[in-house]
């Protein structure tokens, strides 16, 4: 029987990221100690654990199947590569960041200053786009150290929290892209591989869904449904059930975790009383 080969990062954030929405997803990997290869023992997946930096071309040459991969990586080495999912999490941003002593006037200000990054396919793509010109130094890790030893006037490099570039004394001024983590699928994925990533990948939304929804149970007047009904509209519409105190009714809803203080305060001022809300474990649409 086929498997679907799929890629996460070897080790950090995106590793812990990925190897979670995995177990949600109800796969079983039994993996040791510094493994590189594991089978799922209850979905038909192989999962290979590689540098982020090295998934790219993996894809490209059918190595693997699939890849969860941070977006800014394909955009920097992952051309033919296709994105099948978003994640949501692992979130971050290339940003181009200065020296806090130095001023900065715009984009323009850039036109011949040199810059170091680990990104230079995403910088020249910003510099053509822009009509700018700069001298680019090429740095595998350490990039924020670069204005601090004279080697660049400014650095393009992952920002998350911010606090890397706080202590090197840099200022993000410039954001070029936002990323996540991303579900990705080789050129050269295989029909059987492809009838099993979409499982997968029927699974991963299911529980992306969820995580983005909130179940909410209330008590009402039966005078005040109407309202609350506009207010609730769930999937398709509120679930709505008698109470056995007379004019009363229990509603049942799913809203989205974005909007919920605004429908929580909205429902309170129809009169809704003992409103419940809780987590979703997954949502099958």
């Amino acid at each position: 029987m086929s498997k679907l080969k799929i890629a996460v990062q070897k080790s950090g954030r995106l590793h812990d990221d990925s190897m979670k929405i995995l177990k949600e997803v109800g796969i079983s990997i039994d993996n040791g100690r510094d493994q590189l290869k594991a089978s799922a023992k209850n979905f038909p997946l192989e999962v290979f654990y590689l540098r982020n930096g090295d998934i790219p071309q993996y894809l490209k040459d059918g190595i693997i199947d699939a890849a969860i991969i941070g977006e800014n990586v394909l955009i920097e080495n992952g051309n033919n590569i296709g994105i099948v999912e978003k994640l949501g999490f692992s979130s971050c941003r290339v940003s181009l960041a200065i020296p806090k002593s130095d001023a900065y006037s715009g984009i323009q200000s850039l036109n011949g200053k040199r810059i170091a990054t680990s990104y230079p396919n995403t910088v020249n793509a910003f510099l053509a786009k822009n009509n700018l010109k700069a001298q680019l130094h090429i740095i595998n890790g350490s990039v924020e150290i670069a204005p601090n030893i004279g080697l660049a006037d400014a650095i393009v490099d992952i920002v998350s929290s911010g606090s890397t570039l706080f202590k090197n004394n840099l200022e993000e001024v410039e954001v070029l892209l936002q990323s996540e983590a991303v579900l990705a699928v080789s050129p050269k994925i295989g029909v059987e591989e492809q009838t099993i990533l979409n499982k997968l990948q029927f699974r991963l939304q299911s529980v992306l869904k969820a995580r983005n929804s909130r179940y909410v149970l209330l008590n009402a007047p039966n005078e005040k449904l109407d309202e609350i009904i506009r207010i609730l509209p769930g999937m398709k519409s509120p679930t709505v059930l008698p109470l056995a105190k007379t004019g009363w009714s229990s509603l049942h809803s799913v809203i989205d975790k974005n909007d919920f203080w605004g429908i929580i305060d909205a429902l309170k001022e129809t009169g809704a009383e003992g409103i419940l809300v809780c987590p979703i474990e997954n949502m099958v649409l």
